[in-house]
């Protein structure tokens, strides 16, 4: 069972806190968190570019010109792809769907596993009690207390709920983002190099996901 260190608001080691095997414990399936980041990242995909087919385009109502006699090649539409301002073939088109499927114990597995890297890589902090006025100097000065790197790097910081005062405290400092334990996801997870949770959040973790595998396990037992 995993064990790490717990800090107060000073920066100080107060003692120590077991975390869930089955959650920061696994071993880590590098193939399976690309495809649940890959999976997000198409579901998170928008439609920005999008033309014209010749239906869609205004105009050319009217043949050119007469069938015969002209010695021009025959056209019947000005909105023909072969014309200048004419419609688009084979462009963009909101109709492709980029959305993809991963399957639901998979995903939340990818997510265990991502969690244990960051405690085998000891880049998970876990604070006694995370209470702060809406300061950003106050913030700014516990990150930098608990994170003694002299480059600073992305903190994700994972409380039990959301909290306004840490929200505000947050808000303007560039390279860090409070998430709510029960709002977990695979690429929020690794964007940041340090995870800093408040110990209370180790309950909810494993409350809202460990409690939802036994159960569905169950199910399919059944």
């Amino acid at each position: 069972m995993p064990t790490l260190p717990v800090y107060n608001q000073e920066g100080q080691e107060i003692g120590t806190t077991r975390l869930p095997e089955e959650i920061f414990g696994l071993e880590i399936n590098h193939d399976l968190i690309y495809q649940a980041v890959n999976v997000q990242l198409a579901n998170r995909r928008t439609h920005l570019a999008k033309t014209k087919n010749r239906s869609e385009v205004r105009g050319g109502g009217k043949k050119p010109w007469r069938q015969k006699g002209t010695g021009r090649a025959r056209h019947g539409s000005i909105r023909s792809p072969l014309w200048v301002g004419g419609g688009v073939t084979f462009g963009p088109n909101t109709d492709k769907v980029f959305a993809r499927k991963i399957n639901k114990k998979a995903r939340r597995k990818a997510l265990f596993m991502v969690l244990s890297s960051k405690v085998q890589d000891k880049e998970m902090i876990i604070m006694d009690e995370l209470k702060i006025e809406a300061k950003t100097k106050k913030m700014n000065d516990l990150l930098n207390r608990l994170v003694k790197d002299d480059k600073k790097h992305k903190i994700l910081i994972i409380t039990p709920k959301k909290d306004e005062n840490i929200l505000k405290a947050i808000r303007n400092i560039d390279y860090a983002k409070p998430l709510a334990a029960d709002s977990l996801n695979v690429l929020d997870l690794l964007s940041f190099k340090y995870l800093l949770l408040d110990k209370e959040s180790i309950k909810v973790i494993e409350k809202t996901y460990a409690e939802k595998t036994k159960t569905q396990d169950l199910n399919d037992k059944q």
